[in-house]
């Protein structure tokens, strides 16, 4: 930073100061909130806070974010939980073998070389078709 530049910033914060000195004389708590706001360290924080909350790449708008997602996946957990519960109850009556051969027949249809297997479908099972 050159000479010159370094003594023209300090001349307008003295500037700055002298003139919120001024104003604080007129009216005491406006100019006591703008001399402390003119502050370097009040400054430097301000910075810093705005930069934590929305620049950042941990800021709070990607902190609340990844909440929502943790939330969601939360709730997905959930589901995939009972979904696993059932899944175990089915493979424990598909251990035996007449679990086994019940849920072959009901599902795939399957019988015995000897059997006849004859499906009663209800009228209101059967999807109408409109074109008849």
């Amino acid at each position: 930073m050159s000479a010159y530049r370094k003594g023209f910033s300090i001349f307008v914060i003295m500037g700055l100061k002298h003139y919120f000195e001024k104003i604080k004389k007129k009216n005491a708590l406006l100019g006591g909130i703008l001399l402390v706001a003119i502050s370097p360290y009040v400054l430097i924080l301000l910075i810093f806070i705005i930069w934590m909350l929305f620049f950042d790449g941990n800021s709070w708008l990607i902190h609340n974010e990844l909440n929502g997602d943790i939330k969601k996946l939360k709730g997905n957990q959930e589901h995939f939980e009972t979904k696993i519960r059932e899944d175990q109850e089915q493979i424990k009556k598909l251990e035996d073998s007449a679990g086994l051969e019940r849920f072959a027949r009901e599902e795939y249809l399957m019988k015995k070389p000897d059997e006849e297997i004859y499906i009663i479908e209800y009228e209101d099972s059967i999807p109408k078709n409109d074109k008849e």
